[in-house]
């Protein structure tokens, strides 16, 4: 399995890479079409993982749109640690305990807006492999400070566009995995209007090979991510706000703070198989309160 799946890994991390390409272009067009001043521009800073691997944060602070967003991209391999290996046993992954080398790829984004009209968004697609299992995972949620209906309808919208060009079924299934996975127990809430969340994708399992298949959903999902978002911000970007929308803005932002911190399994995966911390915590708000 593992020369089989050498071409898979780099189509796979060539793709979350041109991916990320496309993103930083695009939200780097909206800085220069929308604003006042000097517009925004991402930091591009290579990150390292001291067992194997790296990639790439970009970073942009302080833009006109974004008051900021991070984009990275990550191709990290190496020997997974004892907590890292009972967390994917727990998962079903078999042989952990024989071989617990492990190869994982994926962009991951979260943006942070100026104006509170405008929601915050995640989305993040990925590949992991052991020499016993391979599976894709990610998806896309917004998070809206301030709620518009007809925004949350157009990013289900897309987000079911990708969804059922693979599989009817997967839009349901992983729009209801979305509400239960970003759900904040302590708070009783959702962290924001959710999306849709699938990991483990391996829809033949062992029995056959759908590596094409499943790769061309997750590229799908990708795909979606700009259409989806895009046009909310090109239509709440020129919303006058108040210190009362930013109040709220930065009291939300705490929500997803304790969220990122307590529950969000990239956050646990990254710092626990030893990621550039930086990188593994962009997803932090710039600004945050709690009252």
């Amino acid at each position: 399995m593992t020369d089989q799946f050498d071409a898979r890994k780099a189509r796979a991390a060539a793709w979350f890479r041109t991916l990320r390409d496309r993103i930083v272009a695009s939200f780097e067009a909206l800085e220069d079409s929308h604003g006042t001043g000097t517009p925004g521009r991402f930091e591009v800073t290579p990150t390292t993982r001291a067992d194997g691997g790296g990639g790439l944060m970009s970073v942009m602070r302080g833009g006109r749109v974004f008051e900021k967003i991070g984009v990275n991209v990550s191709e990290v391999h190496g020997t997974l640690g004892e907590r890292a290996q009972k967390a994917m046993a727990a998962r079903g992954v078999p042989g952990m305990e024989s071989d617990p080398r492990f190869w994982a790829s994926g962009i991951s984004l979260v943006a942070h807006m100026v104006n509170p009209h405008c929601p915050a968004v995640h989305m993040n697609t990925r590949m992991f492999w052991t020499p016993h299992a391979w599976w894709f995972g990610g998806g896309a949620d917004l998070n809206p400070a301030l709620e518009y209906a007809e925004d949350t309808a157009h990013f289900h919208a897309e987000m079911q566009r990708a969804c059922d060009a693979h599989d009817p079924a997967y839009y349901p299934r992983f729009k209801a995995w979305a509400d239960e996975y970003f759900f904040v127990p302590h708070r009783g809430r959702a962290r924001g209007v959710g999306g849709i969340f699938y990991d483990d994708l391996n829809t033949g399992g062992a029995a056959s090979d759908t590596w094409d298949a499943d790769f061309a959903f997750t590229q799908a999902v990708g795909s979606a991510f700009l259409p989806a978002f895009v046009p909310l911000t090109e239509r709440r970007i020129a919303t006058p706000w108040t210190d009362a929308d930013r109040e709220t803005q930065l009291i939300h932002r705490g929500l997803y703070a304790e969220y990122n911190l307590v529950y969000d399994r990239g956050t646990k995966f990254g710092l626990e198989t030893g990621h550039d911390a930086n990188a593994v915590l962009m997803s932090l708000p710039p600004i945050a309160k709690w009252t």
